[in-house]
């Protein structure tokens, strides 16, 4: 017992040199380069950037958030008086909490529109609105606001009468859903156990829509365990059919777009589905240790900042920004520290995604050739221009097949192209 109670205590101290070890932060600098000028929005934990033509990257601020922010900072105001009375105790002896929720509003989806305009969706945990700015005045205008809405992958149809996205629910599931452009008729228009996203218009057939759709998996409590491939479909919003358009067992299709000569563009990455076999087994049971000393620090470092106010770590050196070690893109966990140190940079800016995420073309023959690697997410404009991005940079891909750099960003989510 005290043999292992030494181990243990061993393997404490050296985690924590490992986490304040030097030398661990600053990525490689990267190289000069001509930058493209093309206009594009992006978002990045939350924010929504976005760049005129041959202008500097600004962040959108939106009326509402800050009308949201003013109140919850009027709320804490007005009840600040009764912190230290009676008056701040409930019936069970707690404490009352009189603040507004604490998480701040985030944007989930943008998309540009033909006259310039820029749409997106801003949600918390409990209220969630389509809003439509006009980035020349700045006057914002509500399209839509419900509770517990969520919305993503927003898109607005080529005659600019509707607009199309992905209802996130409260199950796990997505469904497509259609609207107008004032927010009114909003209605479902897939359903089932699935995971439907990135709906994209059709420009010759604008009662079809083309979308990426993943089956889900439960168990016998109704608990999500997987989630299938991801395929290309086509729905007809007259009949109500739906026709299976890219498929297989061994990829995800993702992220479906439609050039102007009529050309299928979209992600191609290998399928991981769920894997437990002997060798996982055994890995679990090798890392077991590590990870029950990693669950172990957090919770001993959990109590130091409760009653200490400082962490185990760097607890008299200066503050630092927490590392991100593990992100969530296109529905895919990705080990950012792993990631970085395998997947090949694009024009000297380190990937967050592999190379085997290519951004495929589809000709109306049927041949098929990549235009990109690297590529986490993508959009193209009405002249047909791709902007596109590693996850770490945004990027425009030259009609010569080169791609030029626009930008720069800890993390890139999604990114939308200019119209204007």
């Amino acid at each position: 017992m005290h043999i292992l109670l030494g181990l243990l205590v061993v393997a404490l101290v050296l985690f924590l040199l490992y986490q304040i070890r030097p030398g661990r932060a600053a990525p490689a600098a990267i190289p000069s380069q001509r930058r493209s000028e093309r206009g594009f929005a992006f978002l990045s934990n939350g924010n929504l950037f976005y760049r005129a033509p041959g202008g500097a990257v600004k962040q959108l601020h939106s009326p509402y958030a800050q009308e949201a922010l003013d109140r919850r900072e009027r709320s804490r105001a007005r009840h600040s008086w009764k912190e230290g009375t009676s008056f701040n105790v409930a019936a069970g002896g707690g404490r009352r909490n009189f603040d507004a929720a604490e998480k701040p509003l985030m944007a989930t989806t943008a998309a540009y529109e033909a006259d310039g305009h820029l749409l997106y969706f801003l949600k918390d945990d409990q209220v969630g609105g389509l809003f439509r700015q006009e980035i020349a005045s700045g006057q914002e205008l509500r399209v839509v606001l419900k509770q517990k809405l969520h919305l993503t992958d927003v898109n607005p149809s080529y005659d600019g009468s509707q607009l199309a996205a992905s209802s996130q629910q409260s199950d796990g599931t997505a469904h497509v859903v259609l609207m107008n452009s004032d927010g009114s008729q909003f209605c479902e228009v897939t359903g089932g156990d699935t995971v439907d996203s990135a709906p994209a218009w059709i420009p010759w057939a604008p009662k079809q829509l083309l979308f990426q759709s993943a089956g889900l998996a439960r168990n016998g409590e109704g608990y999500i365990v997987a989630q299938g491939n991801a395929s290309i479909q086509r729905l007809d919003m007259e009949t109500g059919t739906l026709t299976p358009i890219l498929e297989s067992a061994a990829f995800d299709y993702l992220k479906p777009r439609v050039s102007p000569a009529g050309d299928l563009l979209f992600i191609r990455r290998p399928y991981e589905g769920v894997r437990y076999g002997t060798g996982t087994l055994l890995a679990d049971l090798l890392l077991f240790p590590f990870r029950l000393l990693r669950a172990l620090f957090h919770f001993l470092n959990f109590f130091s900042l409760m009653y200490s106010r400082k962490p185990l770590t760097s607890a008299n050196g200066p503050a630092t920004q927490a590392d991100i070690k593990e992100i969530l893109l296109q529905g895919r966990r990705i080990d950012v520290e792993t990631a970085l140190r395998r997947a090949r940079p694009v024009n000297g800016v380190p990937s967050l995604v592999p190379d085997s995420w290519q951004l495929m073309k589809r000709e109306q023959n049927g041949g098929e050739r990549v235009l990109a690697t690297n590529v986490a997410t993508y959009d193209i404009g009405p002249d047909g221009t791709i902007v596109y991005s590693n996850g770490r940079g945004v990027f425009v891909l030259e009609s010569d097949g080169s791609s030029s750099l626009a930008t720069t960003e800890s993390l890139v989510g999604e990114v939308m192209a200019a119209t204007v």
